[in-house]
């Protein structure tokens, strides 16, 4: 069998060519990276075994075949989580601060400025 250099997409959000699905699920055997189940005749996807989002490469190292069912229910929903704590950790390491509501007003945050006799004026 001659080897064959690995497919890596020229861009994130290049498709996957049927022939490296081929390779990929040719590679696991026919068997669900999720589940542990083999795929027979049911719908499967060729899904990024560490998320783009969360920092994986689009190459074929990181596909594995995964049944349709499996990536909606398990898969996608842990990888968005991730996505949140990394996002989170990111913001908290470069001092970014989420606001928690409305200023009060009068404050200098609110736009709104607080005169001595009671009125109020535009900032």
């Amino acid at each position: 069998m001659r080897t064959v250099p690995e497919w890596i997409g020229k861009t994130d959000d290049t498709p996957v060519p049927p022939h490296v699905r081929v390779r990929v699920f040719e590679r696991f055997n026919g068997v669900c990276c999720e589940c542990g189940v083999k795929i027979r005749g049911r719908r499967w996807v060729c899904d990024h075994r560490k998320a783009i989002v969360n920092g994986g490469e689009n190459r074929e190292s990181n596909l594995g075949p995964i049944h349709e069912a499996c990536d909606r229910a398990v898969k996608t929903p842990r990888d968005v989580a991730e996505k949140g704590i990394n996002n989170r950790v990111r913001m908290k390491h470069l001092g970014i601060k989420k606001r928690k509501g409305r200023p009060m007003p009068g404050s200098r945050d609110s736009g709104i400025k607080m005169k001595i006799g009671g009125g109020w004026e535009r900032r």
